[in-house]
Formats: C-alpha cells, structure tokens, sequence
C-alpha cells in the first residue's frame, strides 16, 4: 500500500463549509483507506491505498459531495512526492519558516500562459504541481493568496505552511 497525504481546499473556514474530522475519516474508511488520520480542522488527511491518487481524489470529492451536499477540491501526493515539495522550497536559507507557504496545484498549468508578475518583496517560483512561495509579511498581508493563483495559472489549488506541511510528512513517515 501506498501512504499518500489528501489536502482539501476551503473547509471549516470562518464556519463555512463544515466538516467534523471524525466523519471525514468514517468518509475515508468507507472508501477502504487504510490507516486514515487527519490534522487539525482544515482538512489534512494522512492514509494508506493501493489506489491511484486520481481515482482517490474524485472518489473523496464524490463522498463529501454526497454526505454535505457541496464539492470541495480534493488535491493528493504521496508522502514521497510532499518531501520532494519541501526539500525543493527555493528561499530556504533566506526566507524564516513563517514566512515559508506552498500551493499544490490539481493539474500544471498551461505554459503558454503569460507569466504572473507579483510585488517585491514577495516572490513566488513554479515549478510543476507547485507554487512555493515567500511571504515577506506573512500569508494574511499576501497578495499572493490561493484564488490568486487560481486564476492566474487557470487550476485549481490549495495551499499550505511549512509547518503543516512538515507535520504531513511526519504523520505519513510514523503511520
């Protein structure tokens, strides 16, 4: 099996689009993921599957839109490929840990879209199924925000801090 990390978009945020965890994880368990834990409210999941990561995404997105009755982003990695994500942040020595945030992506964007231009002193890099991001002034103050690059890079995302991300990884690596 194989130990992969579900991120959702927009959940439990200012009391909308609620989720209880304990019914997200019945969710996951009935699909036949194995070992499912989730981290704090904002819709992190940690299991195991011998599924693709494509099928567990529209067969994740399909129970939540069945059970509450609205559609929620579902974006999958494996625990290998968020380490990947991580080791790979470009600013790692200049930027403090506060400042470190990441946007998954659904789908890599069009390249034949015209390149996004953001305000110094932030500063954002592509690469593939990743935004990583600096945020000079923390992630509340950024311009740089989720629908941002939503509608710049024409995909659907999700973004997370480093902590979070960290936190993943290690959930992922101890089962």
């Amino acid at each position: 099996m194989t130990t992969y990390i579900a991120l959702l978009r927009g959940i439990n945020v200012g009391g909308h689009r609620k989720i209880p965890m304990a019914t997200l994880r019945q969710l996951c368990e009935a699909l036949g993921w194995q070992k499912v834990q989730t981290y704090i409210q904002s819709g992190n999941l940690v299991f195991q599957s011998d599924d693709v990561p494509e099928s567990l995404a529209v067969a994740l997105q399909q129970a939540i839109l069945n059970h509450f009755g609205f559609e929620v982003v579902v974006i999958i990695r494996t625990a290998g490929e968020l380490m990947q994500v991580l080791e790979a942040y470009p600013w790692r020595d200049e930027a403090p840990e506060a400042q470190q945030y990441f946007t998954l992506l659904a789908n890599e964007p069009d390249p034949s879209l015209p390149p996004v231009v953001v305000d110094a002193p932030e500063k954002y890099h592509l690469d593939g199924l990743t935004v990583y991001l600096f945020c000079a002034n923390g992630y509340g103050q950024t311009k740089m925000g989720n629908d941002f690059f939503e509608r710049k890079l024409k995909q659907k995302a999700t973004t997370r801090n480093r902590n979070t991300i960290v936190k993943l990884i290690e959930m992922a690596q101890n089962g």
